[in-house]
């Protein structure tokens, strides 16, 4: 009998003990950088030659790198899909307002996640640019924050690089700041994560917000003319035709031929930091790109020896993405906005040493709304509105060989969120374009692309993405193909009433669809 007691005892001490030993919730550190195509991170096979970025390789030597990942269409909807974990049709509130970027949202609509965390016992932070309301969040969303608020003061909103005006806890700055950008944020991010300007006691969430590689594109001078000599690849279709393709891209057709045979911008000087107004050639604007990509590279190396000197490497989640990509010259477009990789897709790595896969490659199809869900899940956090996106647990655990039976949904609705996007489709789809680039709802279900207009009449889109990575033939209108691009329109739907967009069932008809009606 007292030997059984004696075990019973032994157990309840263990379990305590147990329970007082648990570790704190993991640490998350949030890197995010501005316009940044994963063709320039050299750990992607579709890097541009010459490009070498060896902290993120590293990072992703370290973890697990994402080769399909969307995390928004431009600035403002990424960042606040990235707040919410929601997609633009589903952020209440949100609109641009004023002289732009000035936009306004309301937190009582719209929370946003960072708050719940701090409720349940975490330090926030952000520092870096702000690009979503003029209300940047201090004392509600964040303990700390050092602001580039771009809505707020819309006479700065250009100075990518230098001249900031700055917001610390809420205080504007006497003066802007003179120096680097990219630097100043990296160094501002190390001391936060060394212990400064935070409970040492709490777990931590720190969003940094790079400006790179925004345009206009502006290297540190100590980088300037590093690829000069890169040799460069030309995409195949930066000049028409683009057989197949929908009309728009003869709207949005950025380069040309100038009388030397080169390839040039259509309009000079909207990308460099020198404000030239000569035309300069294509291969000037990918040169300058990857120089400005370097001091990213740079911020992360910094970020990331913090972590490690500070002992907290193996119990933060670091992960590293961009608000969107953006495409130099590929369907002949120089933006954003555009449904295809080249403008859409992100780079995406995840790391926790000890904790997760280490140099793994998951080819499934994620998006920023599934990172939110993952962030919550790591924090043991459940937020208190419905998320649009899953937690991308079991693919952290297992990248290459986890069941992932979710298509990937992304869409663009311009500058408008919410019942303001159904309001749109309701009364005039015709009017559903931004910077002519008509509005979409498009599907990677890990084999083939789907994109679906929202304007009346427009083509649709399929791609092989095995067969044309670069989405240079659309199968929309091949036979062979018509199963696939009717299960693919089914499975959008789907998607959009899973995720109660209120325009599920204001969708206008396609070209296709109209053709087939005649039939």
């Amino acid at each position: 009998m007292k030997s059984r007691r004696w075990l019973l005892l032994l157990a309840c001490l263990f379990s305590a003990s147990t329970v007082l030993a648990a570790p704190q919730p993991p640490n998350i550190l949030f890197i995010f950088t501005d316009d940044h195509s994963y063709k320039t991170l050299s750990c992607y096979p579709e890097a541009m030659p010459g490009v070498k970025t060896p902290a993120m390789d590293a990072l992703a030597a370290r973890g697990i790198r994402f080769s399909h990942a969307y995390m928004g269409a431009w600035c403002m909807p990424s960042r606040a899909t990235m707040l919410t974990g929601r997609h633009p049709h589903g952020i209440e509130s949100m609109r641009m307002s004023g002289k732009y970027p000035g936009s306004v949202y309301d937190p009582q609509q719209t929370p946003f996640f960072p708050a719940v965390f701090r409720q349940h016992g975490y330090n926030t932070a952000h520092i870096g640019k702000w690009h979503t309301g003029i209300d940047s969040g201090f004392g509600r969303d964040w303990d700390y924050q050092i602001v580039w608020n771009r809505p707020k003061y819309p006479e700065n909103a250009g100075a990518y690089y230098e001249g900031q005006i700055l917001e610390i806890n809420g205080v504007k700055a006497d003066a802007p700041n003179p120096d680097y950008s990219t630097d100043n944020y990296t160094r501002w991010a190390s001391e936060y994560i060394r212990g400064q300007h935070r409970d040492p006691a709490k777990p931590w969430f720190l969003w940094l917000c790079y400006g790179g590689v925004h345009g206009p594109t502006t290297p540190a001078k100590r980088h300037k003319g590093l690829h000069k000599d890169d040799p460069v690849t030309v995409p195949a279709d930066i000049l028409a035709p683009r057989p197949g393709k929908p009309e728009y891209l003869d709207k949005t057709q950025a380069w040309k031929k100038d009388n030397d045979g080169r390839i040039v911008p259509q309009k000079s000087g909207e990308t460099f930091g020198d404000n030239a107004k000569k035309a300069r050639p294509y291969e000037d604007h990918i040169h300058q790109l990857n120089d400005c990509t370097q001091s990213l590279d740079e911020g992360v190396a910094e970020v990331l020896k913090a972590l490690k000197e500070s002992g907290q490497l193996e119990n933060t989640l670091v992960v590293l993405t961009a608000d969107q990509g953006f495409a130099t010259g590929e369907h002949g477009l120089r933006t954003k906005l555009a449904p295809y990789d080249a403008s859409y897709r992100s780079p995406l790595i995840i790391s926790m040493p000890g904790t997760l896969p280490e140099g793994k490659v998951c080819t499934k199809p994620v998006h920023g709304t599934d990172l939110v869900a993952t962030f919550s899940a790591f924090a043991g956090i459940t937020l208190p509105w419905e998320l649009h996106g899953r937690d991308l647990t079991p693919l952290l655990k297992d990248p290459t060989g986890a069941a992932w039976p979710y298509p990937c949904f992304y869409e663009a609705t311009g500058n408008l969120f919410g019942s303001d996007v159904t309001q749109i489709m309701k009364t005039d789809p015709a009017q559903a374009s931004y910077h002519d680039v008509p509005w979409y709802a498009a599907l990677n279900d890990g084999r083939y692309k789907y994109i679906r207009y929202l304007t009346p009449g427009e083509t649709e889109e399929l791609y092989d993405l095995q067969a044309d990575p670069e989405e240079l033939v659309n199968l929309a209108d091949s036979p062979a193909h018509r199963a696939t691009l009717e299960k693919l329109r089914t499975a959008t739907v789907d998607e959009l009433r899973r995720t109660r967009a209120g325009y599920a069932d204001n969708l206008p008809p396609t070209r296709q669809m109209q053709a087939a009606a005649k039939e």
